[in-house]
């Protein structure tokens, strides 16, 4: 796991964590992730990308509406780990701490 600043671009804790990825046929991503070199670089290991492009672009790519449905479980486990105060909020200044309080969370979540 990477935690990246609170201002820090989407797509750039994506750089960080690109090269390890597990094996995947697709990536489920919103436009926040919406880059050429992510999209190079997820081809290039044999993964589709299924980002919908931002309203910036001047030639929107295409991507699979009915494969970008499933995120919704995404948006559901993060706000689930939100409901949890201390990680919504984020009280913890050091990251060991942070990242030790999403666990224990996750943990509970997925136990219940």
């Amino acid at each position: 796991m990477t935690l990246t600043e609170g201002q820090t671009s989407d797509y750039h804790g994506a750089r960080l964590m690109l090269a390890h990825l597990p094996p995947a046929r697709e990536m489920l991503a919103d436009k926040g992730y919406d880059a050429d070199w992510l999209r190079q670089a997820l081809a290039e290991r044999g993964i589709a990308a299924c980002i919908p492009s931002r309203a910036k672009r001047k030639n929107p790519l295409p991507h699979d509406p009915v494969l970008y449905r499933q995120r919704y479980r995404i948006e559901i486990m993060f706000g689930r780990l939100k409901d949890w105060r201390r990680i919504a909020t984020r009280y913890d200044r050091c990251a060991h701490t942070f990242f030790s309080a999403i666990c224990i969370a996750a943990a509970v979540i997925f136990w219940l």
